[in-house]
């Protein structure tokens, strides 16, 4: 049980990698909040943790919301008395269309979930880490960082790579506090994120390439799934991970090598 004195706080954990991550830190002995816009999802999260003997708290909230988000950890805190850990998970495709064809408006959504998101998530659990110390673990993409091939994501692209420019300049300052703050990078992964996708005239940006044996060299070019990635959140949430901080760490299958 490596987090039995640990309590985490997951985001987007309702499915894919934030509920196979909460599920995972639940069976390593973390008490866990689980956080999303979607009641109905986590309360099924929390209560698949429960009858498995562990302990979790079902929390609904808008990570762009800022008076919801400071609600939210404080009712976690409030229950568990500290937090240890935080996964930065919640986040959108939004809109991938042309760069002319991107409405204001839907650029904007996609900045407000992903990065806003993003910031408001550490903006409000930060003086309960540094309590203590901790562990920040953002989820960023290979799109922005190791990849920009992906037709129209101008918006999607540019708040992956702030994520990890924000896990890099946050590791250093966060440091003194014993708060480290890595990001992994995950390629193709076997989630309902593409529900949330809405794409306009991909002809006008795709750069065409054929892929005869699959994208992806691992796996026999097959997507990773949710609890690969959940396992490499688990070891850099872990003190096993204890000398590594501001780190992007790809998880891809090799498949940003081919791009």
């Amino acid at each position: 049980m490596e987090f039995s004195s640990k309590v985490a706080l997951v985001t987007g954990a309702g499915s894919g990698i934030g509920k196979a991550t909460a599920v995972a830190l639940a069976k390593a002995g973390a008490k866990v909040g689980l956080l999303s816009h979607t009641a109905d999802e986590i309360d099924k999260a929390v209560g698949e943790i429960t009858e498995a003997g562990g302990e979790a708290m079902a929390i609904t909230a808008d990570v762009s919301d800022e008076g919801e988000m400071r609600k939210a950890v404080e009712a976690l805190v409030e229950r568990y008395g500290r937090l240890d850990i935080v996964v930065a998970n919640a986040g959108i495709n939004g809109v991938w269309a042309p760069i002319d064809d991107l409405k204001p408006e839907e650029f904007d959504k996609t900045i407000s979930v992903n990065l806003r998101g993003t910031y408001l998530t550490l903006h409000t659990t930060v003086s309960h880490l540094k309590k203590q110390g901790g562990a920040i673990v953002i989820v960023s993409s290979i799109n922005g960082n190791r990849t920009f091939t992906s037709p129209g994501a101008t918006a999607y692209s540019a708040t992956k790579a702030a994520q990890v420019a924000m896990a890099q300049q946050l590791a250093l300052e966060l440091g003194k506090h014993h708060i480290r703050v890595n990001a992994v990078c995950p390629g193709e992964i076997d989630t309902a994120i593409n529900d949330n996708t809405s794409m306009r005239n991909r002809e006008e940006t795709e750069v065409p390439v054929e892929w005869p044996d699959g994208e992806i060299p691992v796996n026999d070019g097959k997507p990773g799934k949710s609890q690969d990635v959940a396992d490499l959140i688990l070891f850099l949430a872990s003190e096993r991970a204890r000398h590594v901080s501001g780190t992007p760490v790809f998880i891809d299958g090799g498949q940003g090598l081919l791009r």
